[in-house]
């Protein structure tokens, strides 16, 4: 039986830090007590100005790429996750794959907003499942959030954050590390958050910029908090069922890293414990289509992922768009 599973994994982060401390000072407010005990971000990491999508993705895939033992040439295909792109039209993907000289791979991007890394996870376990020609694929998150953020703007300055996360899947044979997965999405809440500027419903203007509302990352309404409190247990149920799984045969669970809050009160209600997770938003802020990349990463750097570990990660993000994958590493 024909499978897929991770060899290689590798983050990036940009170098400038920001503090809840100069967050405060620059919003003339004191945020510091709500954004470190309720969400659960001391700080993060944010692009420089002449750092963009692409250059975070292809610094996380270098890293990838050396845990692997592979070389770029050896890449037959490239699935990036980021609703932030380099460019509206070509694909990030395509720009990644030229800096990396990875000509041998085909290549494209997935946008489902925060969910995208899943989504394009549970993608690539599937074209290596169903075809025999893909046997080493790069699957990347990246987010560059802070090129679109208003710093004045307190619901969003003081969550989102840049970061890059990479992961290389190798075909193999006999072995079952795809577990199950599953989509949702629920349309409704399209125009709830998004940058809803500089595609063709909204042409960018002078008289947009000017403004300087739509071609920012706006919090538009206020989503209801069962969205994530009641949408992941009842998707991350219906995939262990599809599994024939138990939660208690869940090593760990990688949750969207947007709210601690909300991670402890799921995992409460889910009576699972919680030494069986793992965050880093204490460390590198929101980083949206990067989140789950980058967490499974560092609990594999700190010892808390092992070789034979069942992991169930879940993200959900803008759209309403939600995805939910297990596996065996």
């Amino acid at each position: 039986m024909r499978d897929a599973k991770i060899i290689g994994t590798g983050v990036y982060v940009p170098e400038r830090i920001v503090s809840n401390a100069e967050l405060s000072q620059n919003l003339s407010e004191d945020i510091d007590d709500f954004v470190t005990n309720i969400i659960g971000i001391k700080e993060r990491h944010i692009a420089a100005a002449d750092e963009s999508t692409a250059d975070l993705a292809t610094a996380a895939t270098e890293n990838a790429l050396r845990s692997a033992g592979v070389v770029a040439t050896d890449l037959d295909l490239i699935l990036l996750a980021t609703d932030t792109p380099e460019y509206i039209s070509p694909a990030t993907s395509v720009v990644v794959q030229q800096r990396l000289g990875a000509m041998n791979a085909g290549t494209f991007d997935i946008n489902c907003a925060c969910a995208g890394f899943v989504t394009t996870l549970d993608t690539a376990f599937k074209y290596i499942i169903a075809d025999a020609s893909y046997k080493n694929v790069l699957v990347i998150g990246c987010y560059a959030m802070s090129k679109f953020m208003d710093w004045k703007d307190k619901k969003t300055s003081t969550i989102f954050a840049d970061g890059a996360g990479a992961v290389v899947l190798r075909a193999v044979e006999g072995e079952q590390h795809f577990l199950a997965s599953k989509l949702v999405a629920d349309g409704n809440y399209h125009d709830f958050m998004g940058i809803f500027a500089g595609g063709t419903r909204q042409p960018i203007t002078a008289e947009v910029l000017a403004e300087n509302n739509t071609n920012r990352l706006r919090f538009a309404k206020k989503y209801p908090p069962e969205v994530n409190i009641e949408g992941w247990p009842k998707i991350v149920n219906d995939v262990i069922a599809k599994a024939r799984l138990a939660l208690a045969d869940i090593d760990i669970f990688l949750w969207t890293q947007v709210n601690l809050s909300t991670i402890k009160v799921v995992m409460k209600e889910m009576q699972i414990p919680e030494e069986k997770t793992h965050t880093i938003m204490q460390k590198w802020g929101y980083t949206g289509s990067a989140c789950i990349p980058m967490v499974f990463h560092d609990a594999l750097e700190t010892g808390k992922i092992k070789r034979g570990d069942r992991i169930v990660m879940c993200a959900s993000g803008g759209g309403l768009n939600m995805a939910c994958l297990a596996m065996k590493y």
